[in-house]
């Protein structure tokens, strides 16, 4: 009952990271948009149809390679087109289509955007168009780069002050700063305020993970982090309904930043976990929260620190007496982990796998907004699908093998890829669901990437290896923007690069080895021959000190395992 009250209260407030982290689909989208003119309109002409306002030719808007012409009141003829205006020299008869000469202006009267679906964005809002439109496509790759240094940072903070501070400071974090970002003045500040926002939403959801971990027992830990994933789909979903209720930015911003206020009002209530109390060996303090557990679940013999203690003396010193180079273990570098060709080959490996997921991820929730159809419902459901993606993901990687599943998910979210591609774009049903099953797929594959990391290392550079590999993952999310931008230069570009990316994960993944039911190594001479002979390691005997260091492992393995998205 505590464990599954502490579990749900933190995971919670993870839906407030898919939250901001998926936010400037709606807030930065660009609208139809022609340079104003100078001067009070009279009529206006789009081809063949003429209105009196410019509002309202809006609906017959198909290209932006389109303009409109205006006649003012004094007179005077203007073809607006989107980054520039020309003045009709001869002015006697308002036509669409015009051969004499004409005089070309910049936009110094600003710009006319289509307010229809959306009031205001912060393209509008500071003209984020033309010449300023690369500072609106920097909107979501600054925030990605804030998350890349903020998991960085609350990560090591998390370690020397504990998980429980840092959960205050994010989660009140993430409510200052996301109703901070509704009231910026200019474009820099808004950048800046976002930037800190995805340094401490990223934070939250690293310190999160490692918090909900070392609470969770180990029969329900790979389903309970597998599972962290989750709430941060729901956070997407939010977005697409806050998205379709709120049309004005700032609005928006608001409304999607109070959505998890009920867990900044009550987060000071959760308590340390009692392992890192007990690494910092405050066991009065570990004592307490151990007896509040007991208290909670009705332990009537509840566990006493000083028994856990004695344990891990022993542990330590029978460790000692097996094996004198474990106490004057070296300090490991990124190095290590391209020791010999086998390892190195693992290493590039799984880099890419962790790439390939965070940009394949991105791309397809990013992209969802531009797919045809209704937008809202887009990014709803590329959000839902994730759900049962866990749960198939749990099943598989514990029935058919941790490789067995990333291998036939990879190649099929590239063959999807390319299935899009022969799709006709009228069909906007059909391609709405296979990118649906493309994002399932990836999703499959990156949720099982943090857990076959871990246990595809040795003890030795484990964290290492999933720490370098969550690197990887972050510079896939920085990309991944400007993937999706690539739409301009062909519209399947970014659907390529995803599907060569996963097909070359995939088939590089077949040399990996199945680590389902092995015991975890502790050397990587261990490590290596596990990928050598296949049954090496599975009938390998442990040294017998390592047994408690084993079960240790189970117990901290998968703290580290899952950083953020």
């Amino acid at each position: 009952r505590f464990q599954a009250c502490v579990y749900f209260a933190s995971v919670f407030q993870a839906m407030s990271c898919g939250i901001h982290y998926l936010a400037s689909v709606f807030m930065a989208v660009t609208p139809n948009f022609v340079c104003g003119f100078p001067g009070n309109v009279s009529s206006v002409l789009f081809h063949n149809s003429s209105a009196s306002s410019i509002e309202d030719i809006w609906t017959l808007w198909t290209s932006t390679e389109n303009y409109i012409v205006v006649q003012l009141e004094n007179g005077e003829i203007w073809e607006l087109d989107q980054c520039s205006r020309s003045r009709r020299e001869v002015s006697l008869d308002l036509a669409y289509e015009y051969k004499g000469n004409k005089s070309v202006f910049p936009c110094s009267d600003g710009f006319l955007y289509d307010d229809t679906k959306w009031k205001s964005t912060v393209v509008t809002q500071w003209d984020l168009v033309c010449d300023r439109e690369w500072l609106a496509k920097l909107i979501q790759p600054t925030f990605m780069l804030g998350v890349l240094i903020g998991a960085v940072i609350f990560g090591d903070i998390a370690d020397r002050l504990g998980r429980r501070r840092v959960i205050w400071f994010t989660s009140a974090g993430q409510f200052v700063f996301g109703i901070a970002v509704a009231f910026t003045f200019d474009y820099y500040s808004f950048v800046i305020v976002r930037f800190l926002l995805a340094m401490v939403s990223s934070g939250y959801l690293v310190v999160a993970f490692v918090y909900v971990t070392e609470f969770v027992g180990i029969k329900a830990r790979t389903w309970a982090s597998m599972h962290v994933h989750a709430f941060f789909a729901m956070g997407i979903m939010i977005v697409a309904l806050v998205g379709f209720l709120v049309r004005t930015w700032w609005v928006y911003q608001i409304f999607l930043s109070i959505a998890t206020l009920p867990f900044v009002l009550c987060c000071w209530m959760l308590p340390e976990t009692p392992f890192w109390l007990l690494s910092e060996e405050k066991y009065e303090d570990a004592q307490k929260v151990i007896d509040t557990m007991a208290r909670w679940n009705k332990v009537s013999t509840p566990c006493k620190v000083s028994e856990l203690c004695s344990v891990q003396q022993d542990d330590l010193a029978s460790g000692r007496t097996g094996d004198d180079d474990t106490s004057s273990a070296k300090k490991h570098n990124i190095l290590d982990l391209f020791c010999n060709w086998q390892i190195a080959r693992r290493t590039i490996t799984v880099w890419l796998i962790w790439f390939t997921g965070s940009l394949g991820y991105y791309v397809f929730s990013l992209s969802s907004v531009s797919l045809g159809g209704n937008e809202y419902l887009n990014l709803f459901l590329i959000g839902a699908v994730e759900l049962p993606c866990y749960i198939i993901a749990c099943v598989a990687m514990d029935k058919l093998g941790r490789r067995n599943t990333l291998i036939p998910f990879l190649i099929l979210s590239a063959l999807i890829c390319v299935l899009i591609m022969f799709i006709p774009q009228d069909f906007n049903i059909l391609i709405i669901l296979a990118n649906m099953a493309g994002k399932f797929s990836i999703g499959v594959a990156f949720g099982l990437i943090y857990l076959y990391t871990a246990e595809l290392y040795p003890t030795i550079v484990r964290s290492l290896a999933v720490g370098s590999g969550s690197m990887m993952c972050r510079v896939g999310s920085v990309v991944a923007p400007f993937c999706v931008y690539l739409r301009s230069v062909w519209i399947f570009m970014p659907l390529l690069l995803v599907g060569i990316m996963a097909l070359l994960s995939g088939i590089l993944t077949i040399m990996l080895p199945e680590t389902l039911g092995k015991p975890l190594t502790n050397t990587l001479m261990e490590a290596t021959e596990m990928g050598r002979n296949k049954k090496s390691c599975s009938e390998k005997t442990p040294p017998a000190h390592s047994g408690a260091a084993l079960e240790k492992i189970e117990m901290f393995g998968q703290e580290r395992v899952s950083t953020d998205k």
